[in-house]
């Protein structure tokens, strides 16, 4: 294909892929980027006028990433003419007339601007499903989604189209990776034996297959078939939403030191009156409290009225690590059918800073059930605390 370029499994297997949407699903050293930038080239350089637009969350990511190995690519290849490359506009255009751009989702006039060919993100889970859609509606041609599978995101949605596949990569794919890099990454089995975390680490990164997301608040967790028969019922949470956040109620029962968690609601638009309606639907106890976030005491107030039995959360300076450090101390048992805690309990995680270092601080989405469960915790399981040791995970 190129003169001093190898040609791996994982470009050929790349190559193979014939829907328009392509999602590259692998873990470390897999060579996705490096496989689908020569694609593109190639495209570039033999079809006349192609607009091939490659993406990411930052400019800074871009260019240590997919943008550093696209020049490394053209010049190693003696395909690389400077004066094609504008440094400012971070576009590259071919003697035939076809471009190749790099920018950033940030980049508003670029997100909602032009359209073209072909699309390739670059760690596509950075990206927002709505900014994916923005760039996907302007392409017509051919989209390339690649990532590693850290946890569940928008791109499940995207595979449920008739027009996309996937595939998985992994390092054996990469014949061009250095032994030194598969000794390091196969080092890690031995400790993936006795840590979860490097269990984990392994499954994401050395065989590509879907884990949990890193950095996320509780880690000890894992699915139940259904709430046990002498599970013993603790309470309720309840976090309100209406528009653009959904209304979410939680039970929780202790068994065998564990807290089992079901999901009793979590929609959208739902007035109080409606909320009342659907618990006194279902089998929830008139004897223990449903705890409330107290930032909507008319809500509260209303509830009582419809005859619940309803109490809002006491709240203080760190009051959300108090709830959380709690939480922490338990394995977390949600039931299968709780389909949201689960997708939340996989996605709540914190926040980091611009150089990816972990804060003291959640990221404030992914929390509906969380924050039902959290107000839960605070008053039926923490009363005895002094108060808040908490760990990141």
């Amino acid at each position: 294909m190129m003169s001093n370029f190898i040609y791996t499994t994982a470009l050929d297997k790349i190559r193979r892929m014939k829907k328009r949407i392509k999602v590259i699903q692998g873990g470390s050293s897999a060579g996705k980027t490096f496989s689908i930038l020569p694609i593109l080239i190639d495209k570039a350089i033999k079809e006349k006028g192609q607009e091939i637009s490659i993406v990411s969350e930052s400019i800074p990511h871009l260019r240590r990433g997919a943008l550093k190995d696209f020049l490394k690519i053209m010049k190693s290849t003696n395909r690389y003419i400077d004066k094609n490359y504008n440094r400012s506009l971070l576009k590259y255009t071919f003697n035939n007339g076809s471009y190749i751009e790099f920018f950033s989702v940030d980049d508003e006039s670029k997100l909602r601007g032009a359209r073209r060919y072909t699309l390739y993100v670059n760690e596509c889970n950075n990206v927002s499903q709505d900014a994916y859609n923005q760039l996907a509606m302007r392409t017509s041609g051919d989209i390339y989604l690649d990532f590693n599978p850290t946890g569940k995101f928008w791109v499940d949605d995207v595979l449920e189209e008739d027009d996309s596949e996937k595939i998985i990569l992994t390092y054996k794919d990469n014949e061009a990776l250095p032994q030194n890099i598969i000794d390091f990454l196969e080092s890690k089995r031995e400790l993936g034996k006795t840590s979860s975390y490097w269990e984990n680490w392994c499954r994401v990164y050395l065989d590509g297959l879907e884990g949990r997301l890193e950095g996320t608040i509780y880690d000890k967790w894992d699915t139940i078939d259904k709430v046990p028969e002498n599970g013993d019922l603790v309470s309720y949470g309840l976090d309100w939403g209406f528009t653009n956040d959904p209304t979410s109620m939680v039970a929780v029962y202790r068994y065998n030191g564990e807290l089992i968690i079901d999901e009793l609601i979590y929609e959208t638009g739902l007035l109080n009156s409606d909320i009342s309606k659907k618990i006194k639907m279902m089998n929830v106890s008139r004897e223990k409290y449903i705890y409330a976030d107290s930032a909507e005491p008319k809500s509260i107030a209303e509830m009582k009225r419809y005859g619940h039995k309803i109490l809002p959360v006491t709240k203080g300076k760190d009051s959300i690590m108090y709830g959380i450090s709690i939480l922490q101390e338990f394995k977390l048992r949600p039931t299968k059918r709780s389909v949201n805690i689960i997708k939340e309990l996989e996605n709540y995680s914190w926040k980091k800073d611009k150089s990816g270092n972990v804060l003291n601080v959640p990221e404030d989405k992914n929390n509906h059930s969380m924050d039902a469960l959290r107000y839960l915790a605070m008053m039926s399981l923490g009363n005895k605390r002094k108060g808040p040791v908490f760990r990141i995970g």
